[in-house]
């Protein structure tokens, strides 16, 4: 599997996952499209955020089939380093307390974006993977203007692929 497919990798009780897309978008259409709240609600889902480091984020994710209160993350912003990078805390009911983090590099007439969610246990980044890999589609698609992915479908697209290769 490539890093644009992702990477899962445990460390102890603790994994990572890593995903690496190259955009043909510049860097500053990508950084509005994860930091407004108003475009990230048509790829991602309901969101708040204060632009600043130590500033909060609150998000309510479209796609996963849970009530709102499980899929309500919150968290602090850790870096704030427009248009480059965007860390904060993610704190979801659902699963362990972590880090979610955002690089941006500009490639060419494109942009590089490195894409890291630290801290999930085992079993959760697991199930986290594929969901992931889905928002990161439905972000591709909603920056092209294309029809944004079907979150559920494409999270077990994923899902079972990612089971045929590991077979």
């Amino acid at each position: 599997m490539s890093e644009r497919d992702g990477r899962l990798t445990v460390d102890g009780e603790r994994a990572v996952l890593n995903f690496e897309r190259r955009l043909p978008f510049p860097v500053e259409v990508v950084w509005s499209a994860i930091t407004d709240p108003r475009e990230r609600q048509q790829w991602f889902g309901e969101t708040t955020i204060e632009a600043h480091e130590g500033g909060t984020i609150d998000m309510v994710a479209t796609g996963p089939p849970l009530p709102p209160e499980r899929k309500r993350m919150t968290g602090r912003i850790l870096v704030w380093d427009p248009p480059n990078v965007l860390e904060h805390e993610w704190k979801q009911p659902i699963v362990e307390d972590g880090v979610v983090r955002y690089e941006l590099t500009a490639d060419g007439d494109g942009t590089l974006l490195r894409f890291t969610h630290r801290g999930l246990g085992v079993r959760n980044a697991s199930g986290f993977f594929g969901g992931t890999h889905a928002y990161l589609d439905r972000l591709e698609a909603y920056l092209a203007g294309d029809e944004l992915p079907d979150w559920t479908t494409r999270r077990l697209e994923v899902s079972q692929s990612a089971q045929l290769e590991a077979n």
